[in-house]
């Protein structure tokens, strides 16, 4: 209809930003998407970007859309909502410009010369076992080694902003942020949803004073308004509401349907993630916080595979040259050729299992944490090791479903699968065999732009509130129902190989890591 109301979402990904527009039935009526550099790094372990290019590459994506899409449409467009990825820091000076490019996500560089706490503060925690935990969160957080490594640099920075509220800044003019995009090495209350309290020792373990940062707003409430200069640069009407709404994976989440605990939501990306939404505040770990849902009022406990579908870009790049090769003169994507490798190997792969821990944790896995693969023999193809990564992944998520489970008290009946892995009709298949539960697949590939949406569907009155607007604009794609004798097999592999591996192999990581010196200790 000419005259029905749109929502623009924008998602500022790692890998690319896409502009869609959704209506009030979470239909995606047009997009485009504009692929970006994810970071550029001058030694190993470095990771930046420049916040100035983040914000070109959205209006340019604004931009191509209302050009491939007419003027129309743009004149439809009642609110935006905006998506970012997590975990990239800003640091502005006091004119509110970068004075450095942005630290991404994936940046590995951290600090030895931490805060010295209080023993009154220090001592709670080494009793209660947290001692490393704690050290390796001061030793990553970038205001930590800004401050040791740039002083200068960081003496000049009078904000410091996580890159939504750099882009909330540049939309609006306004340094603020929602409370669901606050993922990373920051002074942040996840139970209370706002900016830690004083006495918190998070103020004393971080070098970032309270003033550096940006007011906070929950999902579904204004940000501010598209200023002139923004709508200038983007071709977004100027005074349209831009609406909080949260991280990426907080919002795929949301675009999935998966609004109750019962509901897992799997997100095969480059990180692989398993989430529960929940009223209640519950550490998916011990320690461990459950972060803002991009829902008022509930929490989304998640469990992390740092390394998740990044696997099959080392496997790739590895081991993948032929498909490689293949895709180029097919012009198609050289992921698509490894479904013939699943194909050519059966479930379990010949007892090829893979522990896809391949960067340390802080819990589970602890700090020692490395990859293993065991049960090799001479019948093992590549194939048989492209089938074990995704297994090993999956296998991964599910003992983090029944972590989640046990500390809910509520048990998982259904998937939704989300992200680049979800497209493989094969492992939507391998996923409801392992979990041995349906996998659904959402109606659209954009779930996390169309988390952003409904939050502005809400603001905007399109549907009176979060329940509704979720039954409304989320529905179920392809549903993938699990097979009988494969998942008995990959039961089998699973509780009586899988979930030994890393109690068994700890005590060897923790040698080798003694050995070598690698991970390093702080």
């Amino acid at each position: 209809m000419m005259d029905e109301p749109l929502v623009l979402a924008l998602d500022q990904g790692t890998q690319s930003v896409r502009a869609m527009l959704f209506n009030r039935d979470g239909e995606l009526i047009a997009r485009y998407q504009q692929h970006i550099e994810p970071y550029f790094s001058h030694e190993p372990g470095q990771a930046e970007q420049h916040a100035g290019y983040f914000w070109e590459q959205l209006g340019l994506a604004c931009q191509g859309l209302w050009e491939q899409h007419g003027g129309a449409l743009k004149h439809q467009v009642k609110a935006v909502a905006l998506t970012t990825q997590r975990a990239s820091v800003v640091c502005l000076d006091e004119h509110k410009q970068p004075i450095r490019p942005a630290i991404i996500w994936l940046d590995q560089r951290r600090t030895d010369s931490i805060p010295r706490l209080p023993w009154w503060l220090a001592a709670p925690v080494t009793v209660m076992g947290q001692g490393e935990t704690l050290r390796q969160f001061q030793a990553k957080a970038e205001c930590n080694w800004l401050a040791v490594d740039e002083p200068a640099l960081w003496q000049k920075t009078r904000h410091f902003l996580l890159l939504s509220g750099y882009l909330t800044y540049q939309l609006t003019g306004q340094l603020r942020d929602c409370t669901a995009s606050q993922v990373g090495y920051i002074p942040f209350d996840y139970k209370g949803r706002c900016w830690a309290p004083a006495h918190d020792l998070k103020w004393q373990a971080l070098r970032v004073r309270r003033e550096q940062l940006p007011e906070l707003i929950e999902p579904g409430k204004p940000l501010g308004s598209i200023s002139e200069q923004a709508s200038l640069a983007t071709g977004i009407p100027e005074g349209l509401p831009l609406i909080a709404c949260g991280a990426d994976k907080a919002c795929e989440v949301l675009g999935a349907g998966a609004f109750t605990p019962e509901i897992g939501n799997l997100s095969y990306g480059t990180t692989a993630t398993f989430n529960t939404c929940n009223a209640r505040y519950v550490e998916p770990i011990t320690f461990v916080p459950a972060y803002g849902a991009a829902v008022p009022d509930r929490y989304n406990s998640e469990i992390i595979v740092q390394r998740g579908y990044w696997m099959v870009n080392w496997f790739k790049r590895e081991f993948g040259q032929q498909e490689v090769q293949q895709a180029e003169t097919l012009g198609v994507a050289p992921e698509t050729l490894f479904e013939a490798l699943l194909e050519e190997s059966s479930p379990g792969a010949m007892g090829l299992m893979l522990q896809p821990f391949w960067n340390p944790g802080v819990r589970i896995p602890g700090p020692e944490a490395k990859g293993a693969i065991i049960g090799f023999g001479d019948v093992h193809t590549r194939a048989h090791l492209y089938r074990a990564i995704i297994e090993g992944i999956a296998y991964a998520l599910r003992e983090g479903k029944e972590r989640l489970e046990k500390r809910n008290r509520i048990p998982v009946t259904s998937l939704r699968v989300s992200g680049g892995g979800s497209q493989s009709d094969a492992i939507m298949q391998i996923t409801a065999n392992i979990f041995n539960l349906p996998a659904v697949r959402p109606h659209t590939t954009e779930t996390s732009g169309l988390g952003a949406a409904i939050n502005a569907a809400v603001a905007l009155g399109l549907h009176p509130d979060y329940p509704s607007a979720v039954a409304a604009m989320t529905r179920p794609g392809d549903t993938f129902l699990p097979e009988a004798a494969p998942a008995r097999h990959y039961d089998a592999l699973y509780r009586e190989v899988y979930r030994k591996l890393y109690p068994r192999l700890a005590p060897l990581y923790r040698s080798i890591r003694r050995i070598t010196g690698y991970p390093a200790r702080v």
